[in-house]
């Protein structure tokens, strides 16, 4: 990674996409192309989302920034003011790796009768099928190599991509000559089996990078479409949230979501904005309030004046700041960045030194190119591009049998050293489902229950639900209510037997709750509470024996935070806005802990992307789980340790197929060298590295047990 410099205040940020970056080689290439040249104070890629984010001097503009990226090597474009649908690297590989593995397929079945003994005309006529055979699916299928590195070698440069290109179409080359001259050996199979392998790992990497990709689309997508404006000189009109401007005034109706942010300028309702505050209790808001865009107006309309619209409102900056989370965060990628400068210059001395070589020793032209043909061949990192994602790979399918879904494979590496976890509460820690107080409940008498159950019945409100559910679970029957009406922020009214009832919300209730009054009674405040998980204890016990100490961190009340505090012995932070989580989890890192942050609200989406981990509950929103490397979707708060102790075992089992990817070249570059090998056997040795890599990683098939 690029050390950053110190950024003046005046300095700007751009943020191009970049289709063409697809490993570490390349992340390395754009960062330290763009730092070389004036006026760019530091770049940083994202290769998940694809993009390059520059911090650079006002004297330079995002056409310049592309023509620079283009004298680098690579084609970008400017992003669009809306984000873009997510760029999925799976499509353009699919295509290659079908026809190079049914071609390598066929050419092997051909092959056996080779292997077999057959000489002369017969041999002639299976090497030339096999040539019509492999030429053109080479072709294909090479192009995502071949174009990576022709673009490289244009642009004076070179990557990992080079010595592969030049290993294919060389053995392709002599085989071709083989065929013409009637030779006993040809190795179109070596040639497809080593791009049938290669671009098999970039597929498994590329289906872990789409899992985390869509976090962004699915957060701007809570705000609404549009809004209808509101003008004293013309009518109505609806129009689209990148249309609007500060100074419009929006009509936002009960149980509409508000398109951007703004102030009321009449009226007063209440606003669920749990996914952006994590508040589980609707907000009043009155003239003058300001309200967010992406919260969801409960019970009367509404005009608000906009103050920030499109990428400005607060919904946008959350998803610009899960989207600048996401970046570089895995120690192997830092790995690979290094292993990327220095595979290419090596793999070219090797074969260069082994051609020279065996023509110094008097071997012919042929000869010597067979034997550099081998050394690229055998010294494809193949078996090292698979140890991470088949592992990933396998260990997903684990812990997705488990009721844990994977969302970014490089999460198992960092799920596997968090020392510290923080969670939030509502929804989480507890199941986001308020139920009153059962105490409170047992004190009512007879006909207040009645009384209670025939008000709640009355209203579909959470918590007229939940009350409802309660007391008939205690066998309650309702009363006849008369004259039931419900005022939306209000309560629900009426009579019984001749006598004003209501159930309503006290305005002084400092937590959630509902006053149940009845003329000639004393009122009767029922509090409610969020439930905390059932096996939550038990999950937090097992998270302290594998070393791992946690609290709480929630944008809740003191008081909700408190009861929950107390019921699981943490320690917690309340009132914790999307920022303020952020903050946390950085200075807990800056002090050298690896976090894992356990969310499921909008307002969680950042602090999540921050962290060095991230898991949500299946009853997460949208945002939550997209925004998650992990979702526990059967809801037991005990996958959490289930997760990271398969993340250890994952990490265990990558760093055994390092080992023996690295052994594997060990031991086969020098039988290479001294010409032991023979293109077809090297690429059979490269499968053979390959599949025992794969093996090995399939023991973590039980992981998740």
């Amino acid at each position: 990674m690029v050390a950053q410099k110190a950024f003046p205040d005046l300095a700007e940020t751009s943020v191009l996409s970049v289709p063409g970056a697809h490993c570490a080689g390349c992340m390395s290439k754009i960062e330290r192309g763009l730092a070389e040249v004036a006026g760019v104070q530091g770049a940083r890629v994202n290769l998940t989302s694809r993009t390059v984010t520059i911090t650079h001097d006002a004297s330079l503009d995002e056409h310049q920034l592309v023509g620079e990226l283009a004298k680098i090597g690579f084609e970008s474009k400017r992003r669009p003011r809306s984000v873009e649908k997510p760029y999925s690297a799976i499509k353009p590989l699919l295509g290659p790796l079908a026809v190079a593995a049914f071609a390598a397929m066929n050419i092997m079945l051909l092959s056996v009768s080779v292997w077999s003994g057959a000489e002369g005309s017969t041999r002639q006529m299976f090497h030339f099928i096999s040539a019509l055979i492999a030429l053109p699916a080479v072709a294909y299928a090479g192009q995502p190599f071949f174009k990576s590195a022709w673009g490289a070698l244009k642009h004076g440069r070179t990557n990992m991509d080079v010595p592969i290109s030049i290993g294919v179409i060389i053995a392709c080359g002599l085989s071709v000559y083989e065929v013409v001259v009637g030779g006993e050996h040809a190795w179109f199979d070596s040639a497809l089996m080593l791009l049938a392998f290669l671009l098999a790992g970039r597929v498994l990497d590329a289906m872990m990078r789409d899992r985390a990709r869509s976090a962004v689309d699915s957060l701007l997508g809570q705000a609404a479409d549009g809004a209808l404006v509101i003008r004293e000189d013309a009518a109505p009109e609806w129009i689209a949230a990148d249309d609007l401007q500060p100074g419009m005034v929006m009509r936002v109706a009960a149980g509409e979501r508000l398109a951007a942010d703004g102030a009321i300028l009449n009226g007063s309702s209440r606003f669920d904005q749990s996914l952006l505050t994590g508040e589980s209790k609707p907000i009043a808001s009155h003239i003058g309030d300001m309200v967010l865009a992406g919260t969801l107006n409960l019970d009367a309309p509404v005009d608000v004046e906009v103050s920030h619209a499109g990428r400005d409102t607060t919904l946008a900056e959350i998803a610009r700041l899960m989207e600048a989370s996401t970046q570089n965060r895995s120690r192997y990628v830092r790995i690979a960045d290094r292993a990327a400068r220095l595979y290419a210059p090596a793999v070219h001395t090797l074969a260069a030194v082994a051609v020279v070589g065996w023509l110094v020793a008097g071997a012919t032209l042929y000869q010597a190119l067979v034997i550099g043909v081998a050394v690229l061949i055998i010294t494809c990192p193949c078996a090292l591009g698979l140890a991470v994602p088949v592992a990933q790979v396998v260990a997903s399918g684990s812990l997705l049998r488990a009721g844990i879904m994977v969302k970014d494979g490089s999460a198992l590496e960092r799920l596997a050293n968090v020392d510290r976890a923080l969670f939030d509460k509502t929804g989480t820690l507890t199941l986001g489902q308020p139920v009153p107080d059962t105490a409170t409940l047992d004190a009512l008498s007879a006909d207040e229950a009645a009384v209670a159950l025939g008000l709640a019945t009355h209203s579909r409100h959470p918590i007229s639900r939940a009350l409802s559910d309660a007391l008939m679970a205690r066998g309650v029957a309702a009363a006849s209510i008369e004259g039931a009406g419900e005022q939306s922020g209000v309560g629900v009214s009426g009579a019984w037997n001749g006598l004003a009832v209501s159930l309503r919300r006290p305005e002084s209730a400092s937590s959630m709750g509902v006053g149940l009054e009845i003329e000639g009674y004393p009122t009767r405040l029922i509090p409610f509470a969020d439930r905390l998980r059932d096996d939550a204890n038990e999950a937090l016990a097992q998270l302290g024996k594998l070393g791992i100490a946690s609290s709480i961190l929630s944008g809740d009340n003191p008081e909700a935070v408190a009861q929950v505090a107390r019921e699981t012995g943490l320690t917690g932070q309340a009132g914790a806005s999307p920022a303020d989580k952020q903050d946390a989890i950085a200075r807990l890192q800056n002090s050298g802990r690896n976090v894992l942050m356990v969310g499921d609200g909008l307002n969680d989406g950042p602090a999540l992307a921050a962290a060095n981990a991230s898991m949500a509950p299946g009853s997460a929103s949208d945002v939550g789980m997209q925004a998650a490397d992990f979702v526990f979707v059967q809801g037991a708060f005990a996958s959490v340790p289930r997760a990271i102790r398969a993340s250890r075992a994952t990490m265990a089992v990558v760093k055994q197929n390092f080992v023996l990817a690295i052994g594997y070249n060990c031991l086969a570059v020098p039988l290479a060298l001294l010409g032991y090998v023979t293109p077809l056997v090297a690429a059979a040795a490269m499968s053979l590295s390959s599949l025992i890599v794969v093996g090995n990683s399939l023991r973590l098939v039980r992981a998740a047990r």
